[in-house]
């Protein structure tokens, strides 16, 4: 029997051929959460694109254990990264909020003078699940702050074990700029291996820690892979090489890589299973940005990738999977963010929130349960230095229609998303929408420039090192 029968098969007689339980009413609803409070965890790849899993369509490629939690829950088609770059969307998924709204309009990184954010003090989503019972940890990479206060365990995790910095030289010395970023808690550390299988044990090892215990986990994994340098390990390679004769060295070093990684989240769920805690536990997978194309990503038929703002820099792959509760083999075309996982996690674990945050929360749709259409002006924003000059670009986008700058240096585009999904033929700048569009970012961007996004005082003379 395959997994996904089976799957099928525990949902059927958890809730009945119908899947009658799942029209509960919203207090009924809430109150069984409350009650059963799921563990949550939260695995992000880091520069995954949208055709780079073979259900996805990548004909390449051999994903069968993140293929396997998909087909166990539900797929996103238009699921969106907050940005097409790595912090700004780490900084949306942990504050439910715009990113240049919480200071992070770029990449962080070690060095001020190529630094383009410093987070803000906004409640982080690990600080209300503790407050809701949870034990919060992450494993992987941060990416949000090098020091105090904004590092893992001073913004609400219990236990750090990963990386701090933006991405590794190496991925078995652990390395950037000579600098170790390395850490269990505040305590630096140098461990041997693959950076790869050393984040998936730390997970595993995590789970097994709180699989007994009365109080549930929220974990975040963020994966370094398949962020550049491209280096799987050598066994892995071989037997992409082995299996797929047409393929050039850069693409099955980025196939192996992956496949690398994804053999990493089928141990995983296999210890979730193996505690006996899978049934009650939500899996959300996805990716901070689109794929690489100078590496040999593969964003399937959208135009563009990580960087751009066109859809394959913003598009990713998503799934959720807590069974019973979401249907195996359900799908969704809903338009969601990362933001947007905030409020839905928090809304699953019980956990108040009575701050502004720019998410919605998308359990409904998750449980199968009817959720108003979106209605909302969407924004996208990157700051960056080198060739952009320090200055930002943008897309917005409403309903179908959606507006494009894909350099500081461009025009402002406007495309028909559902007539021209790999955005080739830009509408007149006489379109009503142009104009809509152009004037709702604006506002947001008005609204973003009272945000700090460097530390005060500067001090460009000085590294942002611990």
């Amino acid at each position: 029997m395959s997994e996904f029968t089976q799957t099928r098969r525990d949902f059927l007689k958890a809730f009945g051929a119908g899947a009658a339980s799942l029209a509960l009413s919203g207090c009924a609803l809430a109150q069984k959460r409350l009650e059963e409070r799921p563990n949550i965890l939260m695995i992000l790849a880091d520069d995954l694109g949208y055709g780079d899993l073979s259900a996805y369509g990548a004909t390449d490629m051999r994903t069968p254990n993140i293929d396997r939690l998909i087909a166990a829950g539900m797929r996103f088609d238009n699921f969106y990264a907050n940005c097409p770059v790595c912090s700004p969307t780490r900084a949306a998924l942990l504050t439910g909020r715009y990113p240049d709204l919480v200071g992070v309009p770029g990449v962080i990184r070690t060095h001020i003078k190529n630094n383009w954010g410093y987070l803000a003090q906004d409640p982080l989503l690990p600080a209300l699940l503790k407050s809701a019972g949870y034990h919060t940890a992450l494993v992987g990479k941060w990416h949000l702050g090098l020091t105090s206060p904004n590092t893992p365990n001073h913004r609400g995790f219990d236990h750090f074990h990963g990386f701090l910095g933006d991405m590794m030289d190496d991925y078995h010395n652990h390395r950037r700029h000579g600098i170790n970023y390395m850490r269990l808690d505040d305590k630096e550390i140098d461990p041997a291996g693959h950076a790869t299988d050393l984040f998936t044990q730390w997970a595993i090892d995590y789970i097994r820690s709180k699989a007994k215990s009365e109080r549930p986990f929220f974990l975040y994994l963020a994966y370094n892979a398949p962020h550049t340098p491209i280096q799987p390990p050598k066994d892995w390679l071989k037997r992409v090489k082995d299996r797929e004769k047409s393929i050039t060295d850069k693409r099955a070093k980025l196939v192996a890589l992956i496949e690398h990684m994804d053999d990493g989240i089928g141990r995983i769920v296999a210890a979730l299973r193996d505690l006996g805690i899978g049934d009650n536990t939500l899996v959300i997978f996805t990716s901070d940005n689109g794929g690489q194309l100078g590496v040999g990503a593969n964003n399937g038929p959208l135009r563009a990738g990580k960087q751009d703002m066109y859809e394959g820099g913003i598009r990713v792959p998503a799934c959720a999977v807590w069974p019973p509760k979401i249907r195996p083999g359900s799908r969704s075309d809903r338009v969601a963010l990362t933001m947007d996982l905030y409020p839905t996690i928090c809304d699953a674990a019980g956990a108040k929130i009575d701050h502004r945050i720019d998410g919605r929360t998308i359990l409904p749709t998750l449980i199968g349960d009817s959720q108003p259409p979106e209605d909302r002006f969407l924004f996208w924003v990157r700051r960056e230095g080198g060739h952009y000059g320090g200055r930002a670009y943008y897309a917005a986008r409403y309903g179908d229609f959606k507006l494009v700058q894909n350099t500081p240096f461009e025009p402002l585009e406007l495309y028909n998303l559902k007539q021209d999904p790999t955005e080739k033929n830009p509408l007149p700048k006489n379109h009503k929408m142009y104009n809509r569009l152009s004037s709702a970012l604006r506002n947001h961007i008005i609204e973003s420039g009272a945000v700090p996004w460097q530390k005060h005082p500067v001090d460009l003379d000085n590294p942002l090192t611990p």
